[in-house]
Parts: C-alpha cells; structure tokens; sequence
C-alpha cells in the first residue's frame, strides 16, 4: 500500500552541517499529525523534502509513491503547503492572490473559500504590506486548504495568531480532516494547542527522530508521581534510570517518571510509599524528550537524579 508520505534514511546537509540525519518515516492515509522540536531541529527541512523544495544528501523521499524530486503537477495538486513566513507579492490584495492562486487547482472550491474568509475574518481588501502578521497566516491558511488536498503540510500555522484566531482555526483544521480525510502534518511550538487536535507525535531534536508514538500512547508513558512515605524513609537519590526529574524530601517527593505502571508496584513496595499519579501533558512531554535522547547520547545515561532537599 502507498502511503502518502514515505521517508526512507533521509539526511541533509547544508555544507559541512547535517540538519536532517538517517530520518525514516511513514505517514498513512488519514492521520493528524503533530511535528514538534526545538529551533534548528530540522523540522521545517523535513517538510520541505515532502514537497520537492529541497532534495535530499542521502535517502529518499516518496510523496504519494513518487520521488519528490519527480512529483508533477498531478500530485502536487493534491497537496497542501503553507509555510512559516509565506511571501507573497507586497502590492497585492487578498482577494487577488486568492483568485491567482485558485486558477492552479482544478478542486478549488469556492464556497469553502468564503467560508473559511468570513470564520478567520480576513479583510479581501487589505494590500500584503499593510496586513498583519497574523492576517497574512491566516490567507496562508485558505490558499493551502480551499483545493481539498489529499495531504496538508502547516509549517507554524498558529506562531502568529492571537488565542481566539488560534481557537478558531484549530475548529477550521478539526473540521477540514473530518471532511476530507486529508493527512495533516502540523509543525508547531504551540504544543499546548496542537494536543487538543492531533493522534501522532513525531519528534525531532538535532535533526534525529527521538520519537514516533500516538498521543495517547505517549501520555501513557510518562507521569508525575506526588509520593509519600509516613516512615521517612524516600531516598536523597534515586538510581532507577525511570525516574527523570525529582524534588523533595524524604517524607515527600515529586518525581517526573517514565513507563509508571511498569515501575509502580516495585516502587511502592520499595520505599513504603503512597503514590498519586498524574498524567503529563504534551507541553510536559516535550522536553522530556528532548532531554532523553541528550541522555541517550551522554556517556552517563544513568546517572541518579539528586533530590533538592526541602528546607
């Protein structure tokens, strides 16, 4: 079966730095993703290659089966792109490059176009050099949607907005991947609003996938645990190599875990302790793991986490 995106050991170089290394990737028909790291991480890249912008030092890459460096105007028409920073022409109004751009798309739908135009509020009128910021992402937005593309691809599509228009076209994203059945690709540092919205998390961090996991799957594997231990008897270290941040006291701590319910028992029984457990958010998620695979790459992955003793 032909997915729509396939990503096989692809690196890129840019002279002597890598900003893509080994990545390989599959994403089905149907999914939502999210696609979250830090600054430089390679995630703009990534998308870049999916759409033929860049073409890769090694590997390949395949959008709906043809190499990217291949892909005509049949499958470009079927894809969705709106990038971090979109320029368009100064002189223009929006309602002129809306009208430009929909000649290219035989599937260009009108009446979803002004839609979309009255739910973001964008003003048809407004020349590109006296928009906002947020109002020129908003018109990337419509452009990348209103052709019912089989793959979207929204590189920072909220980095711009206020919370109300970031509400509102998050409802517009939900609604288009119910209708269409599209793959959406959502790169973005709001992780607090993408977790409302999609069912996959990948990760890059120094250009590697450091994770490929459903959501939900990754809010299973971490947790904070509120412990207790009526006897005193919590430790100043702890050694077990799941145990990722902890703050406390030997009465009381808070540790930031991974994989609890593999731990949990043990742990009780262990430390005489009670445990209240509390599952983490994406935004919490994150950087555990980006600081993981800093771990992974250290010559002492395990060292013991101390405990910042209470005054």
């Amino acid at each position: 079966m032909t997915h729509p995106v396939e990503i096989n050991s692809l690196s890129k170089r840019f002279g002597k730095k890598i900003v893509l290394d080994s990545v390989s990737l599959t994403l089905p028909a149907r999914s939502l993703v999210g696609l979250v790291g830090r600054n430089g991480s390679g995630k703009t890249t990534l998308l870049r290659h999916v759409v033929g912008l860049y073409m890769p030092t090694t590997g390949e890459c395949r959008t709906f089966g043809t190499p990217t460096p291949e892909l005509g105007s049949s499958e470009l028409e079927r894809i969705g792109f709106a990038q971090q920073g979109d320029n368009f022409l100064d002189w223009m109004r929006a309602r002129q490059i809306i009208r430009y751009v929909a000649n290219f798309y035989p599937r260009w739908d009108e009446a979803l176009e002004q839609n979309l135009v009255d739910m973001l509020d964008i003003d048809l009128e407004t020349k590109i050099d006296k928009a906002s910021p947020g109002n020129v992402q908003k018109l990337a937005l419509v452009l990348a949607t209103c052709h019912h593309p089989d793959l979207l691809l929204l590189d920072e599509p909220l980095s711009n907005l206020d919370p109300i228009a970031r509400r509102d076209v998050l409802s517009m994203l939900l609604d288009r991947f119910e209708n269409d059945q599209v793959t959406m690709v959502i790169s973005s540092h709001q992780v607090f609003d993408i977790e409302r919205i999609v069912d996959r998390i990948v990760c890059l961090e120094k250009g590697k996938v450091v994770a490929d996991a459903g959501l939900d799957e990754l809010k299973e594997s971490f947790a904070e645990w509120v412990v207790t231990s009526r006897e005193g008897l919590l430790p100043p270290v702890y050694d077990g190599s799941y145990v990722l941040e902890a703050e406390g006291d030997r009465f009381q701590a808070r540790l930031t875990v991974r994989d609890p319910d593999g731990y949990l028992a043990a742990f009780q029984s262990r430390y005489s302790a009670e445990v209240i457990a509390h599952r983490l958010g994406l935004e919490a998620i994150f950087p555990l793991l980006v600081d993981q695979a800093t771990r992974a790459s250290a010559k002492n992955p395990t060292e013991a986490k101390r405990v910042e003793t209470v005054a």
